[in-house]
This record gives structure tokens, C-alpha cells and sequence, in this order.
């Protein structure tokens, strides 16, 4: 049964939890943040290459995550300089404001390796080498081939899992406590 009702929309929210699983794996067991950390990264990538480039990766992303990825894009002819990777981690922790504290070269290393394991290699050398030195190093093509990418999505949805039952454990436990006064 579809959930929403059109493939489209429910193959794009099935890659785009994929990968906020592999993020969640990397940055620890919450959706909301490897949302933003996932957002974040991919718009300040996006403000980094030039426009055409940016289109081009924009089109390889699944159809939720396209959205956050242009989400207040302006094109410029030249791309912002951000040349060195201490000013482009400071661009993606200025995105991660509002959230709990994420280390940024953390989350910048784990959305490359997400756009690494689903992206065509091409396409990621393309980007990749539209980079500064320095901020190339983040971005390791080969992590690609980790252990598994499944088995790193199904950790990050095991760390998801047992951070709500947590939650739930200790709402349970709080409400009986009210109760019992």
C-alpha cells in the first residue's frame, strides 16, 4: 500500500529516510538533526560550485531532499568564496543554528559520504573537485564502499529506536509518578 499515493513521492521519502539513517549513524539517534545537518551541508555545497554544478547535483537528489537543497537559492554567477574549509564549516554551522550542538566537520564528512554512496561517482568527483584543497580532504570518495550502506542506515535507525524508547520509558515513568500523587 502506497502512502501517499503516487511512487514518486513514497520512493523519494524511502531514500531520503535512507539517508538521514546513515547520517543519524554518524551524528547520533535524532531525525530533526540529521535533517538539518543534511540541509545545511548540501546548501552550503550548493553556494560553494558554480551554478551549472549545482543544478547538475541538485537533479541526482531524491525529490524531499531537492527541496531542502534549493530552499532559498539565488543563482550567482560566481560561487561564494569559501576557500578554505574553515570558512566553509563555519557557512554550514551558521545553517545548523537552532538545533543541538553537532560537530560541524562531523556532519560535513557524513552527508559526503551519503552523496557518495547514492550519487553516480562522476557526479561527486564533478563536485568534489570544485572544491578548495583543503576541503577536499573532507569528502573521501572511497567511504563509499563502507562496511555496507544498509547496515550503516539500519545502525542509525537502531540509535533512532532506542532514543524514543527512552523518551517513551521516561514519559511513562513520569506520568505513573503523577498519578501515584
Amino acid at each position: 500500500m502506497s502512502a501517499t499515493g503516487l511512487d514518486v513521492f513514497d520512493k523519494s521519502l524511502q531514500t531520503t529516510n535512507i539517508w538521514l539513517d546513515e547520517v543519524m549513524a554518524d551524528i547520533g539517534p535524532d531525525r530533526q538533526v540529521a535533517w538539518h545537518v543534511l540541509g545545511a551541508v548540501l546548501r552550503a555545497l550548493r553556494d560553494r560550485v558554480p551554478a551549472p554544478l549545482a543544478a547538475h547535483l541538485g537533479a541526482q537528489l531524491p525529490l524531499i531532499v531537492r527541496g531542502a537543497y534549493y530552499d532559498g537559492y539565488h543563482p550567482k554567477a560566481e560561487p561564494m568564496r569559501l576557500r578554505t574549509q574553515d570558512a566553509f564549516l563555519a557557512h554550514v554551522e551558521h545553517g545548523l543554528h537552532g538545533i543541538r550542538p553537532v560537530d560541524v566537520r562531523d556532519a560535513v564528512c557524513s552527508v559526503f559520504d551519503v552523496l557518495s554512496a547514492h550519487l553516480p561517482r562522476g557526479q561527486c568527483v564533478k563536485v568534489r573537485d570544485a572544491l578548495p584543497g583543503d576541503l577536499k580532504a573532507l569528502w573521501q570518495l572511497d567511504n563509499a564502499d563502507r562496511s555496507s550502506v544498509e547496515e550503516h542506515a539500519a545502525a542509525g535507525r537502531a540509535a533512532q529506536n532506542a532514543a524514543d524508547a527512552r523518551a517513551f520509558r521516561a514519559r511513562s515513568s513520569g506520568g505513573a509518578k503523577r498519578r501515584e500523587t
